[in-house]
């Protein structure tokens, strides 16, 4: 502790200290470097914001942007902090903007640098802050003209800021011809903003703690948003770091047959992949369990990329899941996705939000495909899906994956495979028969136990899903075209009202 406060200043950004593993040293310089627009200064306000609910002294020096041009910025965020950071707005003397009082002998930029740190200098012991933002570096660099004055300048500024009980946020909006990463081996950390424009939907932030000097930190790219009260930071998610016991049940899906072909339910805590091509029913099979769920009085999240929600609930309702009561009674959380507005990172976040505050025990995605829209780069989808099923299998949680794939019958082709990180994959398939397009279902892999090596026909009516017998009487139902091989067709009976729902 260092007088009452803790050792790490709080950032006051959501998510932002998960990253920086408590916050920012104190009495310690920080750089927070990003073009204009990744969110730089909404940061620093949340940092100085979090000091002043901690009755820390704020300042806040700009050489850029006026106090009225910063009040506006915060109050786009809801934010109004009042008298509760001092902003301290730089401006040349007058002197230096008169021609006929400009030195002749001197260079002007040599008045002008060293009357800009002698006014933040003055300003700072008039104050005597617990917590500084200067913003920006970019205007020091051009008053400095040459790196090596650049440099000098800013080591004189971290040795001033060292005697103090201060802790310093320097701000680079990086707009220099010549980037120079002098301050990068001057300052205790470095944390690099990025704002990424895709083809197709709205740009994607994400933030990358370069240097923290004596401290662990979470490596690697954090995706992050600017909402309506500033910043949200998610941090990667890494699933080795949550672990929590419970009992390996097995589960049961309330469809007795397809209980059977699955060797006698799905046990707690692992990860489905249902995979086959439109309309086969994947995300009906996935929410049967969510049903099943239910009525054990269990909770379930579903997210959905692919349909519309109203849509959804009709034609489950119709078939005797009605999504729409379960969530007005909160036995479940609904929601649906626009994959071109939402980051990786933050879909991560609500489904750990979901499981960790909602206590849902049935997780459903889908669909892969919806989710590998949000992030083009297949092996980071991989990834991703790899540490988000990791967590949900720790936490207990079992997840119910969509997969389409391209093309109808015959050879089937994936997006992406993922196959080999679910723990069951069910396989389904349309099969022309006696003259009508039918389907079928199939277990090919089950990690925990045993399962049918069978496939069997299955229909989708107002009662929902209705499995048969195994087809043992066919061969090659998975090409699309099968041959009778048995004495009898076994498959199941269509009446004309049925016929009419599947």
């Amino acid at each position: 502790m260092i007088d009452g406060l803790s050792t790490k200043a709080r950032t006051g950004v959501l998510g932002l200290d998960d990253v920086l593993s408590g916050g920012l040293t104190r009495r310690h310089v920080f750089l927070l470097e990003g073009t204009p627009g990744t969110g730089k200064t909404t940061i620093a306000l949340q940092f100085l914001l979090e000091g002043a609910t901690l009755k820390e002294r704020c300042l806040y020096i700009s050489l850029s942007e006026s106090e009225e041009e910063l009040r506006e910025s915060a109050l786009s965020h809801g934010i109004e902090f009042g008298d509760s950071i001092e902003i301290f707005e730089l401006v040349p003397p007058e002197s230096l903007l008169d021609a006929d009082q400009q030195q002749s002998l001197l260079y002007s930029s040599d008045l002008e640098l060293g009357e800009t740190t002698k006014l933040i200098f003055e300003a700072f012991e008039r104050l005597k802050p617990q917590r500084v933002v200067i913003d920006s570096l970019s205007e020091i660099r051009l008053l400095a003209q040459s790196s090596l004055r650049y440099r000098r300048q800013i080591l004189a500024m971290k040795h001033f800021f060292s005697r103090s009980d201060a802790t310093v946020l320097l701000l680079d909006d990086m707009t220099s011809d010549n980037l120079d990463k002098t301050v990068h081996s001057v300052v205790h950390g470095v944390l690099h903003l990025e704002q990424l424009a895709p083809d197709y939907g709205s740009e994607r932030r994400r933030l990358r703690v370069i240097k923290y000097r004596g401290q662990a930190f979470r490596g690697g790219y954090h995706d992050f948003v600017i909402k309506t009260g500033g910043v949200s930071v998610f941090p990667r998610l890494r699933a080795i770091e949550h672990k929590t016991a419970f009992d390996r049940a097995i589960l049961k899906s309330g469809i007795a047959e397809f209980d059977d072909l699955l060797g006698g339910g799905i046990e707690r805590g692992s990860s489905t992949l249902l995979i086959g091509p439109a309309g086969t029913g994947k995300s009906l099979f996935a929410l049967q369990f969510v049903a099943a769920a239910v009525k054990r009085g269990e909770k379930a999240a579903v997210f959905i990329f692919d349909e519309e929600l109203g849509l959804l609930f009709s034609r489950t309702k119709a078939m005797g899941i009605d999504l729409e009561k379960m969530r007005d009674d909160g036995a479940i959380h609904i929601e649906q996705l626009d994959a071109a507005e939402l980051s990786p990172g933050e879909f991560s976040q609500r489904v750990r939000d979901r499981v960790a505050t909602f206590k849902a025990g049935t997780v459903v995605i889908d669909s892969v495909n919806g989710y590998q829209a949000s992030m083009p780069e297949e092996n980071a989808l991989i990834l991703h899906v790899h540490e988000l099923l990791q967590y949900l299998n720790r936490q207990g949680a079992n997840t119910f994956l969509t997969v389409a794939q391209h093309g109808l019958v015959g050879d089937m082709k994936s997006p992406v495979d993922v196959t080999y990180l679910a723990d069951t994959v069910i396989l389904l398939r349309y099969f022309e028969a006696l003259g009508r397009v039918r389907r079928a279902v199939s277990v090919i892999k089950k990690r925990t136990g045993r399962h049918e090596e069978t496939i069997r026909e299955f229909r989708i009516t107002d009662a929902g899903l209705t499995l048969g017998d195994p087809l043992s009487g066919f061969q090659g139902v998975l090409r699309g075209v099968p041959t009778l091989v048995g004495e009898k067709q076994q498959l199941l009976e269509l009446s004309n009202e049925d016929e009419s729902h599947s």
